[in-house]
């Protein structure tokens, strides 16, 4: 915040505003942690399931108000999206989830990689929570390993990204594959997706917990929103000289 009042995007009395309601702000319904990205380096997030279109509006004017990092509003319905724009219109919405101040583009390297065409939203998920921390995350959808084939051919992408995200249900075998195909972070999201003994995602998660492939991060079932805080922590601050 100080940098921002120096460099003139934040006017003081705006900043003395926001100081007031540090460490959080009580609204009733919510108590918004506005320290949390001094803590954590992610700020908090507004999650769409549980609350009114209304709710959903207090909360996102608040953060709006009192922070200056970027918002992500995740797995919102259109009312909770619309009532939230009413608030701020310079919202973007990516699928299900609607971004306001995103952060400063970085220049590294993220390819998330879909097993199948239904893991989809969950790697959108991801990358549009990626896209509200800077990053431009490149995609490579649809190479799960009953065609190993369709992944080899794209290798050379899998090996030159700082960090992969592998979204797979099923028995979530593509996770540890390409945890032996890099030395990049590789963060493994399990999802629901699959049929009879999969248990919506719970033989994947206990795949990809049991992977050969040494030093795997795994999230929970369906959490693309969680696999993307875990790149943005394990890359760490943003570096200028990134690729």
């Amino acid at each position: 915040m100080l940098f921002d009042v120096a460099s003139g995007r934040v006017d003081p009395d705006q900043a003395v505003r926001r100081l007031q309601r540090l460490p959080f702000a009580d609204v009733g319904l919510a108590r918004i942690d506005h320290h949390r990205a001094l803590r954590q380096g992610l700020p908090e997030a507004v999650y769409g399931p549980g609350k009114t279109a209304e709710d959903v509006a207090v909360v996102v004017a608040e953060l709006l108000d009192g922070g200056t990092g970027p918002i992500v509003l995740s797995r919102a319905d259109k009312a909770q999206v619309e009532a939230a724009l009413a608030v701020d219109a310079t919202g973007t919405v990516l699928g299900r989830t609607a971004v306001w101040r995103r952060a400063p583009v970085r220049g590294e390297r993220v390819l998330v990689v879909t097993a199948g065409t239904a893991d989809a939203p969950i790697a959108d998920e991801c990358a549009a929570v990626l896209w509200a921390h800077g990053i431009d995350a490149d995609r490579l959808a649809d190479v799960g390993v009953s065609g190993l084939h369709r992944l080899l051919a794209d290798v050379d992408r899998v090996q030159d990204a700082d960090a992969v995200v592998v979204v797979a249900g099923m028995e979530g075998a593509l996770a540890s594959v390409v945890g032996g195909l890099t030395g990049a972070p590789v963060v493994a999201v399990p999802t629901s997706v699959g049929y009879g003994a999969s248990l919506d995602g719970v033989t994947a998660l206990l795949g990809m917990l049991a992977s050969c492939a040494s030093g795997l991060t795994v999230v929970g079932i369906d959490n693309g929103f969680g696999a993307a805080c875990a790149v943005v922590r394990q890359l760490g601050p943003r570096r200028a000289d990134a690729r």
